[in-house]
C-alpha cells in the first residue's frame, strides 16, 4: 500500500468515526444547545471545511441563525449588503427545500439580489421531512476542488442532514408529548381551581396545583383585606403560622407590591425598584433564600353587564380583563430550577389567568350577604327528606322536651366557694420585742402546753440598757447612803447645810425610785425575750428551727402558729361577690339565718360532707382576690363527728356548694352565662 492510499484510508476511517459519532449524537437526548454545536463541528471536520452555520425556522417560518463556526463578520451584521444578499439566498433555499451548491461571488442581478457574497463555496442542504423544511445546514468550503468532489460534499451533507432530521423529529415528538402533558395539567388545574367557591379552599388549590403546573419550588396566595394583604395559602403547608418571620415578611412584600399595582419579577437584582418594595423584598429574600421571585397583583376581571348574551356573570372584556379591583397577590418562588425563563413566565401566566378568575369568583360568592347562613340552610335540607324525616321529628321532639325541662324541672341552685379547713382554737405567736433568735425549743407538730417556752430571743441593746440601769441604781444608792451618813453622823451642821442635804436626799430617793421603775420595765422586756405558747396545742409551722434560728425578728412579727387539733374546726370560705345576691335571696326565701352547705376536701374528693352557714358568720365587706376578683369571707360550721373520722389536716383545701334553694334547671345551668351577657352588653 502506497503512502497516498494509506492516507486516503486513514481519512475514510476518520470520516466513518465522525459519521458514527453524529449518528450516536442524533439518538441521544441532547438539547438543541448541545446537539447543533457538536453536529456542526463534526460535519465541518469530516468535510475539511472552513466553517458552517445552522439555520432553523422560527414561528413565522423564517430562517434564523442558530449556531455558526467561522462565519464572516460581514454576514453576521444584519444591515450589511453581504448579509442581506446572503439572507435572501437562505430564504429562497428554505422555501424551495432543495440542496444547492453556490459558487463564490455569485448571485442574481435583479432588484432582489441574492447570492453568495463570500470567497467560499457554499454547500447548503435542508433539514426537512414530510415535505416541510425545518432548517438548513450551510458549509463554507474551499472553492478550488473538482466538480465531482463538490457533488460529494453535497451528497455527504445531505446524508448528515437526514440524520439531523431524525433528531429533529424526535425533538418534536418530545415537545408534543411535553405539551400534551402540560395541556392535561393545565386542564386539571383549571378544573380544580374552579371547583370550589370557598375562598380559602380555592387559595390552597391555586397554591398547590399551581406549584405542580409551574414546576417551581413554592407558590403562595395572599388575599387583600382592607389595605393589607395576608397570606392564605402556601404550597405544601396545611397550616400557616402567621407569627413566623417569613410569613410576616411575605405579607409585607405582597402588601407593598399590590399597593403599587405592578407585577414584580425579581431575578436577583433590585435596581429601579421603589425603596419600599426593595426593602420588603430584601427582607424576604434574606429569610426565604429565593433566587427568582414573582409577585403578581391579582385583579378582578372587568365584566360588561350591558352587553347581550353576557350571561349571569357578565361578559368579560378581554382587553381589560385584569384591570379591575385588586383582590390579592400570587407569589411564585424558585430556588433552583432548569426551566427556561420564557417557559417559566408562560406557565406563571397560565396559573395567573385561571387563578385570578377562580379566586375572584370565590371571593364574590363568599362576600354575599349572610352567605354562611344560606349555605348552612342549604346543607340542612337533607333533614326534611322522606327517609330522614322520622329521625328529624324524633330528634326535634327530644330537643323540645329538653328545652321544656329547662323551664319546668327544678334543680338546686348551688353557689360554689373555695376555702380552707381551719381549727377553731388556733393562735399565731408573735415576737413581743425586737431581737435575735437565740434558741428554738419546739419543732413542727410538737405538742405544747399553755405558757410553755417556744423560742428564746436575745437583744444586746436591751442587755446593755439593763447593765447601765443597774450601774445607775448602784450609784444612786451610794449617793443616798453618803447623804444619809452625813446627816446622821454630823450633829454640828448648820441649819442651811442640813436643809440642803435633806433636799439632796429627797432628790436621790426620787432618782433611785425612777431607776428602779426603769429596771422593772427592762426586766419585763427581758422576760418577753422568752416567747411562750398562748394556748395548749400543736405547732403547725413547718421547719421552725430552720426558718427562725439566728435570724433577727421585729416586734409583731409572726414566729409560728399553734392550734388545738382536738377542738372543733370550721370552714373559712371565699365567695365571689357576684354570687352574693343569690346568697342573700336564699336567706330571705329560707326565712331563717342559716343555709346548708355541701363540701368536699381536696384530700378526699369522693366523700361529700355537710356544714351550716349562719348569716352572722358572713363578712360585711368584700376584699380583692387575684383569681376571683372581689370575694366575701364567710365561716361555715361543719358536722365535726363526720369530719373527725376523716382526720383532716388543718388548712386543707375545701370546695363548698352553698344550697341556695330550688330554681328552674335552665336558670341553674345558664345563670352565669346570662349574668355575663347582661354585664357585657349593658
Amino acid at each position: 500500500m502506497t503512502v497516498n492510499q494509506q492516507t486516503i484510508e486513514e481519512t475514510k476511517q476518520q470520516i466513518r468515526v465522525l459519521v458514527n459519532e453524529i449518528a450516536a449524537l442524533t439518538k441521544g437526548g441532547a438539547t438543541a444547545e448541545e446537539f447543533f454545536p457538536e453536529f456542526l463541528q463534526r460535519v465541518i471536520t469530516a468535510l475539511a471545511a472552513v466553517g458552517g452555520a445552522v439555520w432553523l425556522m422560527d414561528e413565522d417560518q423564517q430562517p434564523r441563525l442558530k449556531y455558526q463556526i467561522n462565519v464572516g463578520q460581514s454576514l453576521l451584521e444584519d444591515d450589511s449588503n453581504d448579509a442581506i444578499q446572503h439572507n435572501r439566498l437562505i430564504n429562497r433555499i428554505s422555501r424551495s427545500g432543495q440542496s444547492l451548491i453556490v459558487p463564490p461571488y455569485s448571485g442574481t442581478a435583479d432588484g432582489d439580489q441574492e447570492g453568495n457574497p463570500t470567497r467560499y463555496l457554499l454547500v447548503i442542504a435542508p433539514l426537512s421531512h414530510d415535505g416541510k423544511t425545518d432548517g438548513l445546514i450551510e458549509v463554507f468550503q474551499r472553492p478550488d476542488t473538482a466538480p465531482e468532489t463538490q457533488k460529494g460534499y453535497l451528497k455527504f451533507l445531505q446524508q448528515m442532514c437526514d440524520l439531523a432530521t431524525e433528531w429533529l423529529r424526535g425533538q418534536k415528538l418530545r415537545v408534543f408529548s411535553d405539551r400534551q402533558v402540560l395541556w392535561q395539567q393545565a386542564d386539571s388545574f383549571a378544573r380544580a381551581a374552579h371547583e370550589s367557591l370557598n375562598a380559602k379552599q380555592t387559595a390552597y388549590i391555586i397554591a398547590n396545583e399551581g406549584r405542580r403546573l409551574i414546576g417551581c419550588d413554592r407558590v403562595s396566595v395572599a388575599i387583600k383585606k382592607g389595605r393589607k394583604c395576608k397570606v392564605q395559602a402556601i404550597s405544601g403547608q396545611d397550616t400557616i403560622e402567621n407569627r413566623s418571620n417569613i410569613v410576616a415578611a411575605l405579607n409585607l412584600l405582597s402588601t407593598r407590591v399590590v399597593a403599587a399595582g405592578e407585577p414584580l419579577w425579581h431575578d436577583g437584582t433590585t435596581e429601579d425598584l421603589p425603596p419600599q418594595i426593595e426593602e420588603a423584598l430584601e427582607d424576604y429574600v434574606d429569610q426565604s433564600y429565593g433566587r427568582n421571585i414573582a409577585v403578581l397583583p391579582l385583579r378582578e376581571p372587568q365584566r360588561d353587564d350591558s352587553k347581550e348574551e353576557s350571561g349571569a356573570a357578565g361578559l368579560v372584556d378581554r382587553d381589560n380583563a385584569h384591570r379591575g379591583e385588586l383582590i390579592g397577590a400570587l407569589i411564585v418562588e424558585q430556588i433552583e430550577t432548569d426551566l427556561p425563563p420564557d417557559v417559566f413566565r408562560a406557565r406563571v401566566n397560565l396559573v395567573y389567568e385561571h387563578g385570578t378568575r377562580a379566586l375572584a369568583n370565590s371571593l364574590e360568592h363568599s362576600n354575599l350577604f349572610l352567605m354562611p347562613l344560606w349555605r348552612a340552610i342549604g346543607k340542612a335540607t337533607w333533614v326534611l327528606r322522606a327517609r330522614t324525616l322520622p329521625k328529624t321529628l324524633a330528634i326535634t321532639g327530644v330537643i323540645l322536651a329538653a328545652i321544656l325541662a329547662l323551664f319546668l324541672v327544678p334543680m338546686e341552685l348551688q353557689l360554689e366557694a373555695e376555702g380552707t379547713l381551719e381549727p377553731d382554737v388556733r393562735q399565731q405567736v408573735f415576737a413581743n420585742v425586737d431581737g435575735e433568735v437565740l434558741e428554738v425549743l419546739v419543732g413542727h407538730n410538737s405538742l405544747v402546753e399553755e405558757g410553755q417556752e417556744l423560742v428564746r430571743l436575745r437583744n444586746r441593746d436591751l442587755e446593755l440598757q439593763v447593765v447601765e440601769t443597774i450601774g445607775q441604781i448602784n450609784t444612786a444608792n451610794a449617793e443616798l447612803d453618803r447623804i444619809t451618813g452625813v446627816l446622821t453622823s454630823n450633829k454640828d451642821l448648820k441649819r442651811s447645810e442640813r436643809d440642803q442635804l435633806i433636799g439632796e436626799r429627797a432628790e436621790a430617793m426620787i432618782r433611785l425610785k425612777n431607776l428602779q421603775e426603769k429596771f422593772d420595765l427592762l426586766d419585763e422586756k427581758q422576760k418577753s425575750l422568752v416567747v411562750r405558747s398562748p394556748i395548749a396545742g400543736t405547732v403547725l409551722t413547718w421547719d421552725v428551727e430552720k426558718n427562725l434560728f439566728s435570724r433577727p425578728v421585729s416586734t409583731g412579727q409572726v414566729l409560728l402558729e399553734v392550734a388545738d387539733l382536738y377542738q372543733p374546726m370550721h370552714l373559712e370560705l371565699n365567695m365571689p361577690e357576684k354570687r352574693m345576691s343569690h346568697l342573700d335571696a336564699a336567706f330571705e326565701k329560707a326565712g331563717e339565718d342559716l343555709l346548708e352547705v355541701e363540701y368536699i376536701l381536696a384530700t378526699d374528693p369522693d366523700t361529700t360532707l355537710m356544714a351550716t352557714l349562719l348569716r352572722s358568720e358572713i363578712e360585711l365587706r368584700a376584699k380583692p382576690d387575684q383569681e376571683e376578683g372581689n370575694t366575701v369571707t364567710m365561716r361555715a360550721i361543719p358536722d365535726n363527728e363526720a369530719l373527725v373520722a376523716m382526720r383532716p389536716r388543718p388548712g386543707a383545701k375545701v370546695i363548698a356548694d352553698v344550697q341556695a334553694g330550688k330554681k328552674p334547671s335552665g336558670y341553674v345551668i345558664f345563670h352565669e352565662v346570662y349574668e355575663w351577657l347582661c354585664k357585657f352588653f349593658f
